[in-house]
């Protein structure tokens, strides 16, 4: 896709106070912590009155941790359930996709191919799954899992096969299905356009047929979330977005076309893939009164109590530099902790400067100015592909996003790199992404079930031959 055809990808990452997390400090913020539906739903419309590709929600279950004194450390991970928000919001809107983050470990595919399937009927076909891996310790104890996590490789390759299967769990009908009942026949149903599985792999089991017809859009769009190199792999082989972070043009260049050259391997073109880096901004008229703004949300974080990939640096000092730490293959965050440490090391940043520089944004990309300003950054990673667009992480909520859409969206349309309107009808339609035919259609029953017989062993061969080469 050539650079006057592409159109910059825009998602809305929402958390209840905004993604700083001194967000909820902040002196124009009054809302508690109760659930607050209304909120969720304005800040939807919102999004799709600007043209938003996507409304993401992540998924913080079971992290909010241990009750310390410090009980309000992450007021963010205090939220809905999203599917049952997304199809909530579903009913309040008519273009945007929604898409739902869910962790292959602590589910089931089945239940997941029922929920998607689904959100994608309630919404009309705008439905997409933000496929995560993680293992927190919390969570894991939520669910009565006590027994040591699965090293991080195999994470992926677990999550690979919940994904085939899940896959297989949606194909198991034909399109049209339920649309022709015979009624004279008294059949509900063709028996001819089912495609039962009956799936035996290394992590799951799975024999029958899903009790709700296929999604709209064949799949959900599949996104991924992750700076590793699993992640990487796996974006590639897998995903149709990418969540990903990095805070240079450079690095971001370097990463989007190592992510890019990977696909070709399966078969894969270019553009089946968009990686959309998260972006912390804050705009005003003038730079100077963005950095103002900015600057009071700033005043709030707390340097002192700073846990940094497992080790506790709070003994210290917050404007030394940071200890000589190893590269610790943290089990959880594992790209974003390796960001830190060599940012920190790059630019010699004390504590203090490598909390204020990162923590706050998460890694993400920071665009603070101006219009101008911030439309200059935006387009100059876009046209050098260093992204295919965004997530728009805003520091404070709801404020930041309503200037974002008020000041920035209307200039990026005027030059011509963002919509401005919805060009289909589904999420796929909207981001030119091609729906997935079903491999069974017109295939014999023993046929269709060998196939969806999933060779796991040959794709955790695949991934970690690709990780050790790499």
């Amino acid at each position: 896709m050539s650079n006057n055809s592409r159109k910059l990808v825009l998602n809305a990452f929402f958390q209840r106070f905004g993604h700083h997390p001194a967000g909820w400090l902040h002196p124009g913020s009054t809302d508690n912590g109760r659930p607050n539906l209304e909120w969720y739903i304005r800040a939807a419309k919102l999004a799709e009155a600007a043209k938003f590709h996507a409304f993401f929600l992540a998924d913080f279950i079971g992290q909010s941790g241990e009750i310390t004194a410090n009980t309000g450390k992450s007021p963010n991970n205090y939220q809905f359930e999203p599917f049952t928000l997304q199809s909530v919001i579903a009913s309040h809107t008519k273009h945007i996709g929604l898409v739902v983050t869910l962790n292959t470990n602590f589910n089931y595919p089945y239940n997941v191919a029922r929920l998607f399937t689904s959100l994608d009927h309630i919404s009309g076909g705008r439905a997409a799954w933000n496929v995560v891996a993680q293992w927190p310790e919390h969570t894991a104890e939520n669910f009565g899992l006590q027994q040591n996590p699965p090293p991080h490789p195999e994470r992926y390759i677990r999550a690979e096969e919940f994904l085939n299967v899940t896959k297989a769990l949606w194909d198991t009908w034909d399109d049209d299905a339920f649309d022709h009942p015979n009624r004279e026949a008294r059949q509900f149903y063709d028996p001819a356009a089912s495609h039962p599985l009956d799936f035996h792999g290394k992590y799951y089991a799975s024999k029958g047929v899903l009790d709700f017809p296929r999604p709209i859009q064949g799949y959900p769009v599949i996104v991924q979330a992750g700076n590793s190199e699993e992640g990487r792999e796996f974006a590639a082989k897998i995903a149709e977005l990418q969540y990903c972070s990095a805070q240079s043009l450079d690095i971001a260049k370097a990463y989007y076309a190592d992510v890019k050259r990977r696909l070709a391997k399966y078969g894969r073109e270019e553009d089946d893939l968009r990686l959309t880096p998260g972006l912390s901004v804050v705009v005003a008229e003038t730079d100077q009164e963005a950095q103002d703004r900015f600057g009071e949300l700033q005043l709030q974080v707390d340097v002192g109590n700073v846990h940094f990939g497992g080790f506790d640096l709070s003994s210290y000092d917050v404007d030394g530099p940071l200890p000589d730490l190893p590269y610790q293959e943290s089990e959880n965050g594992k790209g974003r902790f390796r960001q830190q440490l060599e940012l920190a090391r790059r630019e010699n940043l004390s504590i203090r400067e490598l909390v204020l520089r990162f923590r706050v944004s998460r890694g993400h990309l920071q665009a603070i100015g101006s219009v101008k300003t911030v439309a200059d950054i935006i387009e100059q990673w876009f046209v050098e592909r260093a992204a295919d667009g965004f997530n728009v992480v805003p520091p404070l909520l709801p404020s930041g996003f309503e200037d974002f859409t008020r000041l920035v969206v209307p200039e990026l349309q005027r030059r011509g790199i963002f919509q401005t309107e919805y060009t289909g009808t589904t999420l796929r339609e909207v981001l030119g992404f091609k729906r997935p035919a079903n491999p069974n259609s017109g295939v014999s029953k023993s046929a269709s079930i060998a196939g969806a017989a999933l060779t796991t062993d040959q794709a955790e061969a695949e991934l970690l031959r690709a990780t050790f080469s790499a």
